[in-house]
């Protein structure tokens, strides 16, 4: 799952994004309103957990103008402004949640996932699809009740493609996805080759059906035939 995280406080972005890279997600940071503003028309985040006051602008905007670009993309917000009237103008504009700074980062991380799930799979605490079930609460893989291992990437890479569904995904955004700013075009493409030929094994070794379709000049699809 990636997540950028918009906050001009360089100890506590860094401390989010420690946190959040060793809980499984990709986190990219920005520490202005231009900079944030420049990432979400780029590239597609699953969450953003953004600060009210930036140096050059307002969360409040940034919000709004995200929402222009995507409908399914998660906002908390984090403030030390404890208002009323804040926290139900960020709800009134689109946002999901809102937490008051200081906060500990296990709260932020459980109200992440609360969200991503609410968000992509209907809050539903099992993810399924015909005979594969996924547990995000313990990152557990099971198809037709066997265990499956997965590395993080093809655990990932799964997701992915589970909450995205018969949709087309590029080699880039798949790249993007899974590696964020630690992106390399050329090395990152091909392990995206990598890690899906590992998942399809894997997956149907277990008796899953083939699921993952290549699409000439595009990408890949994932879903029934």
């Amino acid at each position: 799952m990636k997540v950028l995280v918009v906050e001009d406080e360089q100890g506590l972005a860094e401390s989010i994004t420690d946190y959040m890279s060793k809980e499984g997600y990709v986190c990219e940071t920005a520490s202005t309103f231009r900079e944030a503003d420049e990432r979400i028309y780029l590239y597609n985040y699953d969450c953003i957990i953004v600060d009210l006051t930036l140096p050059d602008g307002d969360g409040f905007q940034l919000i709004q103008s995200l929402k222009q670009f995507s409908a399914t993309t998660g906002i908390i917000i984090i403030s030390a402004r404890n208002a009323l009237e804040d926290k139900l103008k960020g709800l009134e504009i689109g946002s999901d949640d809102y937490l008051t700074k200081p906060f500990h980062l296990s709260e932020l991380n459980a109200r992440v996932k609360s969200l991503l799930r609410r968000r992509q799979f209907g809050g539903h605490t099992e993810i399924r699809f015909q005979e594969i079930t996924v547990v995000p609460q313990s990152r557990n893989v099971y198809v037709s009740g066997q265990h499956t291992t997965l590395s993080r990437k093809e655990y990932d890479l799964l997701l992915y493609f589970l909450s995205n569904a018969d949709v087309a995904l590029t080699k880039v955004s798949i790249a993007e996805h899974l590696w964020g700013d630690n992106i390399d075009s050329a090395d990152s493409l091909d392990m995206v080759y990598s890690h899906i030929k590992n998942l399809r094994r894997k997956l149907l070794e277990k008796g899953s059906g083939d699921y993952i379709r290549s699409i000439y000049g595009i990408g890949y699809k994932f879903g029934l035939p």
